[in-house]
C-alpha cells in the first residue's frame, strides 16, 4: 500500500510503501523526482541522461533526482518510479512483501 504525507513541510510530497520512501516531489512545481535506485543503475542512468543526477538532499548513493521537464519520458519515468517502489519493496521483510503482493 503507497501512501502520500508531507513530513518535510508542505512542498514535498513523500511516497512510501510499508512507511519507506521510494519517490519524493515538489507538489507545486514538479520539476523533479527524488527516485531509489540500485547504486551501479543509479551511475549507468546518470552517465546516460543528462537529466539525471546524484539525488538532492538525499543519499547520492541510493537516490537519483530526475529532472521532469528535460529529456526524459513519461513512460521510463514511470518505470523508474515503478523500480524505485520495487527496490523499497525488495528491502522490506518476507512477510510485509507477502502482505503486498496480496493488495
Amino acid at each position: 500500500m503507497v501512501t502520500e504525507e508531507v513530513p518535510f513541510g508542505p512542498d514535498t510530497l513523500v511516497f512510501k510503501v510499508a512507511g519507506k520512501m521510494f519517490a519524493l516531489a515538489d507538489i507545486e512545481q514538479f520539476e523533479s523526482i527524488n527516485l531509489k535506485c540500485d547504486p551501479e543503475i543509479a551511475i549507468q542512468l546518470r552517465e546516460q541522461y543528462p537529466d539525471v543526477n546524484p539525488g538532492y538532499h538525499m543519499n547520492k548513493k541510493h537516490w537519483n533526482t530526475v529532472n521532469t521537464s528535460g529529456m526524459v519520458g513519461d513512460e521510463l519515468l514511470r518505470q523508474w518510479i515503478d523500480d524505485s517502489y520495487k527496490l523499497v519493496v525488495k528491502g522490506l521483510p518476507k512477510k510485509m512483501q507477502e502482505e503486498l503482493k496480496r493488495i
